[in-house]
């Protein structure tokens, strides 16, 4: 991936984030809004929040056909309002992020996205209902434009990022920040921030917003984390992956992983992201039987439990067993890290090449060179010359 399609990504990955944390906001509103508003907000009353909660906890369990159900209920209901049609499409969006690659979800998350879109312009054009089309408007585009950005469709995620970024400057900062509303303010402080440190090409896209604060980011997302509602566990899930990747604070990534995997079992996103965390922290006990778990359920069919899943489980068991001595155990997970990888193309994967060096590692140590250098040879044809992989790879084709 060159890093033209890196920074796009990171900055789209950060506008749909942002304005899909503000989105959830409207949610949080209540009756004690002014009356114009309550005739639009649609889980202003009990009973809707609580159809809208269940079909929301559903869509991230994976139960996307009950929660479809749900929301389509909901459309039926509010056929003219652009929230309905924005969560149907949230509903697709979570089949694709276990498997990016897979294309098949990609138009009907687009229909619905566009139906959102749609109805969002009518509110947009009604000062009373100005703002909250502006939000939908915002969170539409973004996640057009994401999709698009990681199909490489470089000309329209830029085009559907614009019009997401005009539109998030009519909702930004129109009301009192909430723990729904932080949500997106504590993405924004934290990610502004480290874009620009990190991707420094990026700081022309950034010039609309203000410089972020890191450590209150953190902060704001820890108190979404604990308090929101609707927005808790999106601030749960980018909390963990900033606390481990970029923080480094390996254990608290590891509770809130654990909390998620629990909470929703069946979602296979949480799911290779716990054992992750459990691999890395060397809990390999429990690290083994999760991994043994998502394996279980991807030879079940059960919905996200993909080949994408499988090489991550598969290559954590193959490095606990080889550290366990169990060559033999270990060869059979490596083999079938690279079957998973080979199955999607993921040629240049971590995962992927890792495995091979694994493989290669067993079969010098067994005294067949001849074959661990065929797979050296592999990662060296598969890593861009600059992966460690590929590195190590050179080092050890020197030594044997």
């Amino acid at each position: 991936m060159g890093i033209k399609t890196i920074e796009i990504r990171l900055f789209l990955t950060l506008l749909s984030i942002l304005v899909f944390g503000v989105t959830q906001s409207l949610c949080a509103q209540n009756d004690d809004e002014e009356e114009n508003q309550s005739d639009y907000l649609l889980i202003a009353d009990l009973q809707v929040q609580i159809e809208a909660t269940k079909a929301i906890n559903d869509m991230y369990n994976f139960k996307f056909n009950s929660a479809a159900a749900q929301f389509k209920w909901l459309k039926n209901k509010y056929n003219d309002h652009p929230l309905p049609h924005f969560l149907l499409g949230l509903n697709e969006w979570w089949k694709i992020m276990p498997n990016p690659e897979i294309e098949i979800y990609d138009e009907i998350f687009l229909t619905y996205m566009d139906s959102s879109i749609l109805e969002a312009e009518k509110l947009y054009e009604v000062d009373s209902t100005k703002v909250e089309g502006a939000f939908f408007l915002s969170a539409g585009y973004a996640f057009k434009a994401r999709l698009h950005s990681d199909r490489s469709n470089w000309f329209r995620a830029a085009a559907y990022g614009n019009k997401a970024l005009n539109y998030l400057e009519d909702c930004r900062q129109k009301e009192e920040l909430s723990p729904e509303l932080m949500f997106g303010d504590g993405l924004f402080n934290y990610f502004s921030v480290w874009i620009r440190d990190n991707y420094p090409k990026l700081k022309p896209f950034l010039v609309l917003f203000d410089k972020g604060d890191k450590d209150l980011g953190l902060k704001q997302l820890t108190e979404v984390a604990h308090n929101a509602f609707y927005t808790r566990t999106e601030a749960q899930f980018w909390l963990m992956r900033i606390l481990f990747n970029e923080e480094h604070d390996y254990r608290g990534a590891l509770v809130i992983a654990e909390y998620l995997h629990k909470t929703f079992p069946d979602n296979s996103y949480f799911h290779r992201h716990y054992a992750r965390m459990l691999h890395s922290t060397g809990q390999t006990v429990m690290a083994r039987y999760v991994c043994e778990d998502i394996l279980r359920k991807i030879d079940e069919g059960m919905p996200g439990y993909e080949q994408n899943c499988g090489r991550w489980a598969a290559y954590f068991l193959g490095s606990i067993m080889e550290a366990s001595k169990n060559d033999e155990k270990a060869k059979e997970y490596y083999n079938m890290t690279v079957k998973f990888g080979e199955e999607i193309e993921a040629y240049e994967t971590g995962y992927y090449l890792y495995s091979l060096i694994g493989l290669a590692r067993i079969y010098d140590r067994e005294g067949d060179r001849k074959t661990a250098k065929e797979y050296l040879k592999l990662v060296k044809k598969y890593a861009k010359r600059k992966h460690p992989a590929h590195k190590q790879a050179r080092e050890y084709l020197k030594q044997i």
